[in-house]
């Protein structure tokens, strides 16, 4: 995902990368990338990183819906048919005629 898929969605989006997408919660003065305000121990809430991490389960979760989707056209069921009126009802006279014989 990250290296086939995101990198188009990135050029869609005008280069924009949500990795650098976050919120100084305490640290002093402003940072210009997450790198950084990591290297300066400032907390932050990374809103880009999980913007990122969403989009990519959604793609992930696409595919693999997709994949189990054609799985399930390919791979039919087949259930054995119950058995037909004709058979059910000669099953019946066989047993009759097994018990009529048993009794005597």
């Amino acid at each position: 995902v990250s290296d086939v898929l995101m990198p188009p969605l990135g050029l869609l989006l005008g280069g924009l990368d949500f990795s650098d997408f976050f919120l100084t919660l305490k640290g002093d003065g402003t940072y210009n990338s997450l790198a950084a305000a990591r290297a300066a121990g400032a907390v932050t809430l990374n809103f880009g990183l999980f913007a990122n991490a969403v989009i990519r389960f959604l793609i992930i979760a696409a595919a693999i819906f997709m994949l189990i989707k054609q799985l399930n056209r390919f791979i039919k069921v087949n259930t054995p048919a119950g058995p037909t009126k004709t058979e059910t009802l000669l099953t019946e006279i066989r047993d009759l005629l097994k018990n009529a014989n048993s009794a005597n």
